[in-house]
C-alpha cells in the first residue's frame, strides 16, 4: 500500500536510528518477528518522541506484511507500543494518515484500537487527500 517514497522514508528513519544507536532520542521500534525464524519480520512499528513536546508522542509507521493482515498482529503491534509509551510516563499517540479510500482499513484500525479523529487538515497531500489526526490518550498508573 506505501508508495516507493513512503518506503525510502520509513527506511530511512531505520538507517538514521541504526547509523547513531547513541543519539539522544531515537526513533523507536517494535518488531513482530516469525516465532520459529526471528530473521522474518511479519510487522513493525517505529514511533519517538515529538519534539518540543512533554508526554506526547507519534507513531511514525506501522506496517504489517498484506497476506497478514486481519491476523492481529497490527493489533500487537500497537499495544506493544503503547504500552512502552505509558511505561515511560508519556500520555498521548499521535498518529497521521491519509484520507485516501484506500486508507479506509488503516482508518478503521485505528478506531478499533481506541483512537479518535482528533483533526483533519484538508486537501493537505493532494486536492481531496486529507491528512487525517487520531490520538490514543495513554492511561499512566
Amino acid at each position: 500500500m506505501f508508495s516507493q517514497d513512503e518506503v525510502d522514508c520509513a527506511l530511512s528513519l531505520l538507517d538514521e536510528t541504526f547509523a547513531d544507536p547513541e543519539q539522544p532520542d531515537p526513533y523507536r521500534f517494535v518488531v513482530a518477528a516469525d516465532v520459529e525464524d526471528a530473521a522474518l519480520v511479519l510487522g513493525y512499528a517505529c514511533f519517538g518522541t515529538t519534539p518540543l513536546t512533554h508526554g506526547t508522542c507519534d507513531l511514525y509507521w506501522i506496517a504489517v506484511d498484506p497476506a497478514l493482515h486481519g491476523g492481529g498482529i497490527g493489533r500487537v503491534l500497537f499495544d506493544e507500543v503503547a504500552r512502552v509509551l505509558r511505561a515511560d510516563g508519556q500520555h498521548q499517540l499521535v498518529i497521521e494518515t491519509s484520507s485516501r479510500a484506500d486508507y479506509e482499513p488503516t482508518r478503521a484500525f485505528y478506531l478499533r484500537v481506541g483512537c479518535v479523529e482528533e483533526a483533519r487538515v484538508r486537501d493537505f497531500y493532494s486536492r481531496g487527500d486529507d491528512k487525517v489526526f487520531y490520538v490514543r490518550r495513554l492511561a499512566t498508573s
